[in-house]
């Protein structure tokens, strides 16, 4: 069960360095997913409603608090799973993959996600749209220098307005729309190479839990989407209010029931 993964792997970190620990963790991430979607299926069968955060939470929650923080990753899967539910062509053209490239009989595998072109774009039109860090991290400036007009003083302390650059209708068409093929089939990364997409920074100081992040989105938001249908009450899932704060947060969470897609054979293997 994914309860139990998650405390032998509370216990990894008593006996091993950080870097062995987290090694460790990510290429178990797999189980721990399974596992949740074995008890969302039992939760399923009770009509339990699922708090999609705490989901988030939960699965990332031992791995990230030692590298970048659990709020982060869960806060960009809640919005994740509610703009893709919010737009029923984008969740068609996913579930549609889902199901070519995985089937019905069988969860989603870590080794799926390459073989799925739409999901990353949803995924990269997600961080876009709602970076998790607003400001980013502060950073101090080396020198003196002059950005559009400004002359910035040595030692200053900058923060980079990431969401706001992303609402720039003189740069973006429809910035405040979620449209996944603004990035489908397009070069653009979030490793921090190209300036239209940082949501994790740039740099020595970008975030160093950039690839685990990256990776447990695109795996959280694939298994969950391709395991189960699910219904949300209308005023929360289109309600998309943000609560700033270090991180943004849906300004209402999305809790909601989980309807199996999968034959039950998936879930009782």
């Amino acid at each position: 069960m994914a309860w139990k993964t998650l405390k032998q792997q509370e216990d990894v970190f008593s006996s091993h360095t950080i870097t062995e620990a987290i090694w460790i963790i990510t290429y178990d991430t797999a189980s721990v997913v399974h596992g949740l979607l074995k008890q969302l299926y039992l939760a399923s069968m009770t009509k339990n409603s699922v708090n999609i955060a705490e989901l988030a939470f939960m699965a990332s929650g031992n791995i990230e608090m030692f590298v970048a923080g659990t709020e982060t990753t869960s806060s960009t899967f809640e919005w994740g799973m509610a703009e893709i539910l919010r737009k029923p062509d984008a969740y068609k053209k996913i579930v549609m993959e889902l199901d070519q490239v995985v089937g019905k009989d069988q969860f989603v595998e870590e080794s799926d996600i390459s073989n799925l072109p739409y999901l990353p774009a949803a995924v990269k039109e997600v961080f876009w749209l709602h970076p998790a860090i607003p400001l980013l991290v502060p950073r101090s400036t080396n020198e003196a220098c002059e950005v559009s007009g400004y002359h910035i003083r040595k030692g200053c302390i900058v923060l980079v307005n990431v969401w706001g650059m992303a609402r720039d209708p003189s740069v973006w068409e429809d910035p405040y729309e979620f449209k996944p093929e603004r990035f489908l089939g397009s070069n653009i990364d979030v490793k921090g190479h190209d300036f239209n997409l940082i949501p994790f920074g740039s740099g020595n100081r970008s975030r160093i839990g950039l690839p685990l992040g990256h990776h447990m989105v695109h795996f959280y938001l694939a298994a969950l989407i391709h395991a189960f249908e699910w219904e949300f009450p209308d005023d929360i899932l289109d309600n998309v209010e943000e609560r700033m704060g270090l991180t943004i947060q849906k300004g209402k969470t999305l809790v909601g029931l989980p309807k199996p897609r999968l034959s039950d054979s998936a879930y009782l293997h």
